[in-house]
């Protein structure tokens, strides 16, 4: 009996590579061979800062953007060259693993990619789901597509409205997924999400791994009977969880990796718990005034801080206009930089807040090394973590915005003095951080819940098969 070998085939954008890559090297680490399948430019970007551990192999798919998708392009021309490529690729390496007596025996995908899933079908190879965002999402959208869409379309601005969804906690407009909102303009992904439901509600036993833990969303990951919710988060590197492999911090963490010593030695001579560190995550991009609010909230606090403010891209240098108005003020009092490793930041004993846009790995970052947060969500799934880190887990304080949707200064200095005060709730959101610190490695230890379910997965997947 050889090796089972997974092709695991991911979305190329870093909030999708992240987790699939930690997903691999734990595949890798049960005696799994993997195949690990992305476009040209996320393969080029992930393979160029480190070389590939022993039984990882990657394979890629040209889909006409070399340099990736940049602002302005056609994203419906973008999402449909990456399925033409991107199902030959996978009908390629399939039929080629077969004829080379390797065959694979699971094809794992992450989702907006639901031809994949065909192409398993039709090839007759088990399949499943790799879900990169909490099962509380998966669940709204489910139930938007099953019954629900015409209530969570009458979402509006008004407070009082809410929507309670089986197994989920009450849901206000702003704690919903961005897709369903009027100011929606990426009308493309919940055509896509439909047709991914509906793909695996046509399977007897649909298998969908969740990048989350059992104690973490216990209801959330039984709200959807018709699908098998596997929980085997979370995904980040061992080396800040189970310690299988302390050599496991970066390998693929970041596309767009720097130099680290001098922020490293700069937090080295905080005090302890008296660093706020803010990052928006690869994607999201502020406007001026907001970002001259956050630099104002951050003066005004009076503690230390990390800021990521991410370089433009292609080398270009950043124009005046652009210039934050109070730079050589900011830099007396903290740091910005252009890149950092994220946990390892997260991880360091002056760190005392993370103000974060909530998407769901910088979520799970920050309670595996229980950071308490300052919630600033901008769109995709990030209002329903913050809605999940600020009611359900109570590991921080969510921003309010004014009317015209930007969040003031002083609401930020507010949420700040509560999260890093002395308070009762500052004190109480941090004691709850530490808990899910805790929860959330004794699952990724050996023989926690995570670690259980991904066993029992991939023997079933290897019993399937021979």
């Amino acid at each position: 009996m050889g090796h089972p070998h997974f092709l695991l085939v991911t979305f190329p954008a870093q909030g999708h590579i992240n987790p699939s890559l930690q997903f691999a090297k734990r595949l890798l680490r049960m005696g799994v061979h993997v195949t690990f399948a992305s476009s040209t430019f996320a393969r080029r970007r992930i393979t160029e800062k480190t070389p590939a551990p022993d039984g990882l192999t990657f394979a890629e798919f040209s889909d006409a953007y070399v340099d990736g998708l940049k602002p302005g392009d056609d994203i419906d021309h973008y999402m449909s060259e990456l399925r033409r490529c991107g199902s030959q690729t996978l009908i390629d390496l399939i039929t080629q693993s077969a004829e080379e007596g390797r065959p694979i025996t699971c094809l794992v995908y992450t989702l907006v990619l639901p031809w994949a899933t065909k192409i398993a079908r039709e090839l007759h190879v088990p399949s499943a789901m790799l879900w990169i965002q909490p099962a509380a999402v998966l669940g709204i959208y489910y139930y938007y597509f099953k019954g629900y869409g015409d209530l969570i379309r009458s979402c509006s601005n008004d407070p009082s409205w809410s929507i309670e969804l089986p197994g989920l906690p009450p849901m206000a407009t702003r704690d919903l997924p961005s897709f369903f909102l009027p100011s929606n303009r990426h009308h493309f992904v919940l055509p896509i999400l439909e047709e991914q439901i509906e793909i695996l509600d046509e399977e007897t036993n649909p298998k969908v791994l969740v990048n989350t833990f059992d104690a973490l969303e216990p209801e959330a990951l039984k709200a959807v009977d018709k699908l098998n919710l596997i929980p085997i988060g979370p995904s980040i590197p061992s080396a800040f969880l189970d310690g299988k492999d302390p050599s496991d911090t970066s390998f693929g963490g970041d596309l767009f990796q720097h130099s680290k010593d001098h922020y490293i030695e700069w937090l080295n001579s905080k005090p302890i718990s008296s660093v706020i560190y803010v990052s928006f995550g690869s994607i999201s991009e502020l406007s001026k005034p907001q970002m001259e609010e956050i630099a104002r909230g951050l003066l005004e606090s009076g503690w230390p801080f990390l800021w990521v403010i991410r370089a433009p891209q292609n080398g270009e240098k950043e124009k005046e206009e652009d210039e934050l108005s109070c730079r050589e003020e900011l830099e007396q009092q903290g740091m910005i930089v252009p890149w950092c490793s994220q946990v390892e930041v997260l991880s360091h004993p002056s760190l005392g807040c993370f103000v974060t846009h909530c998407g769901w790995n910088s979520s799970l970052e920050s309670l595996v090394c229980g950071v308490p947060v300052v919630a600033f969500p901008q769109w995709m799934d990030q209002g329903t973590n913050a809605k999940l880190m600020e009611d359900v887990w109570k590991t921080g304080r969510r921003v309010a915005a004014n009317e015209g949707g930007v969040v003031e200064w002083g609401e930020i200095k507010r949420c700040l003095e509560i999260v890093m005060g002395n308070g009762e709730e500052g004190e109480e959101m941090r004691r709850n951080a530490n808990k899910w610190k805790e929860l959330s490695r004794a699952a990724m230890k050996e023989g926690g819940s995570s670690d259980k379910n991904l066993k029992a997965f991939v023997d079933e997947i290897a019993l399937d098969c021979y």
